[in-house]
């Protein structure tokens, strides 16, 4: 007895290792954003020489990660973490001290490596860990660092950058850094190394230049000319090196990442269903923002303390969906959970407007939470239990490399619907202003008069009246593109309900799990139902 409550404990204070690492990394890539006009600022440099700091850092975590499945079956968990950790920290405070854009670009990178480690090695570790009957919970915890991180972001950066110093953001992770290492050297155990293999460089190279250059691409997807000839190269090296990097893993005795566990329905579905859950989290997290503060002229701050209560409920969720996970399994929790995350989606599109209150808005994006907290940690669970133990490794580092790409892409693609949707809003919204109609009509002789009342000739308040309605125009197009962007969330996860009905709602026995793993080793088709 006495010796199941000591790993008992032990497991939970591990757990709260990985648990700080996890934070700090996912925290920093949310917390960034908000200082990114103060860098441009502080460096006296542009939009488009400081958006590096963000490209660079995302390109790097797109490198590594593939990496990590490989790092941990040679070295052992406990020493990647470590390491891992130590990167990160260095990182931030190279970061802090940085003095200009460039060493601001290069230091990210170094925080990047350790950061993208972070992730995959700690969800691995977590299944090394704790027992399966546990692991729910187990994740929970460990998701509320992975999912309330990116919504606390904001408003601790907001804070941060109005009360103190801006380098505090960076600053701030190498104390809590240091602790973790030194925790993690104390307090988790070293995983049993695997017989040292051939390291797949044909793998590394093409995942590496397939995913970074197609990263680079999407990043850039709104903006991109393409008459520029790097574009249409970067884009078909990208594919054409993604396709080698495919056809190497399937026929590689020991690959990179193994893609093999596509094989298995519950795996495959679960990351589907959960690159569309990443995209409604990420879109709400990119465009609440931006209409919060670019429409309703809020400060960065005040975006926070709006977003701050949806953190805190994400926070609360993820261990009571994933304790309710180890007794029920994962339907009963993730359908009502898109359900909710669908409707309370398509109700937030509505309140995209200049009249919504404060309150409404905060109250829907709560029900949104709850959605997410009820279904993104059990649809994470369920897929990577039907894989075998001996794989969980490799299947982490390939679920947070998809993580990854797919909150890249949700960015870009709404990035690309709110920005083609405001375009064709406001061809049409122009089409209605002419001599024939009365409302048009009437407001820009009402904005003339309020010109030539400030001292304005009447040629001039005139093309003052005209230049003020195209702006507003300008600006009804975007919340209405921002509120259709919204909506369009709400449609594509009834797929994630189909998806999930699909799925079967089994927990695998240990004696089911053992005879997968052997035969996943014979190469055969695992079949777990």
């Amino acid at each position: 007895m006495e010796e199941n409550n000591h790993d008992s404990l032990y497991s939970w204070l591990a757990l709260i290792v990985v648990v700080i690492g996890t934070f700090m990394s996912i925290l920093d890539s949310s917390i960034v954003n908000i200082a990114i006009p103060k860098m441009m600022a502080v460096f006296g440099v542009s939009m488009d020489d400081s958006k590096w700091i963000l490209t660079a850092y995302t390109l790097a975590l797109g490198a590594i990660i593939p990496l990590t499945g490989y790092l941990q079956d040679v070295f052992g968990s406990k020493k990647i973490y470590m390491f891992a950790l130590t990167v990160f920290t260095l990182g931030s405070m190279l970061c802090g001290f940085a003095w200009n854009n460039t060493s601001m670009i290069c230091f990210r990178i170094i925080q990047a490596i350790g950061g993208g480690m972070i992730m995959p090695v700690g969800m691995a570790m977590i299944y090394e860990i704790f027992p399966r009957e546990k692991i729910g919970l187990a994740l929970g915890i460990w998701g509320i660092a992975a999912m309330a991180a990116p919504s606390i972001g904001p408003t601790l950066g907001g804070y941060i950058i109005e009360k103190m110093d801006w380098r505090l953001i960076f600053n701030i992770n190498v104390p809590i850094g240091v602790l973790g290492v030194v925790l993690a050297a104390i307090l988790l155990k070293d995983s049993k190394r695997k017989q040292l293999k051939s390291f797949d460089i044909i793998g590394f190279l093409s995942s590496t230049i397939g995913v970074v250059s197609l990263l680079y691409v999407l990043g850039e997807w709104t903006s991109i000319d393409w008459a520029d000839v790097k574009y249409p190269i970067l884009l078909t090296l990208g594919c054409l090196s993604l396709v080698l990097f495919v056809v190497n893993e399937l026929t590689h005795p020991d690959p990179l990442l193994d893609l093999r566990v596509f094989k298995l329905f519950d795996f495959s579905a679960s990351q589907i269903i959960s690159c569309i859950l990443t995209l409604a989290l990420m879109g709400g997290v990119y465009v609440l923002p931006l209409f919060l503060q670019n429409i309703r002229g809020y400060t960065a701050m005040e975006t926070g303390i709006i977003m701050l209560p949806a953190a805190i409920v994400t926070g609360l969720l993820m261990p009571i969906s994933g304790n309710l996970f180890d007794r029920i399994g994962a339907k009963p929790l993730v359908i009502p959970g898109i359900i909710i995350l669908g409707l309370s989606s398509y109700h937030i599109s509505t309140l995209i407007n200049m009249n919504s209150s404060r309150e409404m808005i905060t109250l829907v994006l709560c029900l949104r939470s709850v959605g997410i907290g009820l279904a993104m940690m059990p649809i994470n669970t369920v897929g990577m239990n039907a894989v075998p133990k001996n794989l969980i490794g490799r299947a982490s580092a390939l679920s947070n490399t998809i993580r990854q790409i797919s909150g890249s892409l949700s960015i870009t693609i709404m990035s690309t619907i709110i920005q083609s949707k405001t375009n064709y809003n406001y061809l049409k919204l122009s089409e209605q202003i002419n001599i024939y109609n009365a409302t048009s009509n009437n407001t820009i002789s009402t904005l003339t008069q309020a010109y030539m009342y400030e001292g304005q000739s009447l040629k001039a308040a005139k093309a003052s009246a005209v230049s003020t309605l195209a702006k507003m125009v300008q600006g009804q197009a975007t919340i209405d593109a921002m509120a259709y962007s919204l909506a369009i969330i709400s449609i594509v996860l009834v797929l994630a309900i189909i998806l999930t009905l699909m799925m079967r709602n089994k927990k695998i026995p240990k004696k089911q799990n053992k005879e997968g793993e052997q035969k996943y080793n014979e190469g055969g088709t695992v079949m777990l139902e």
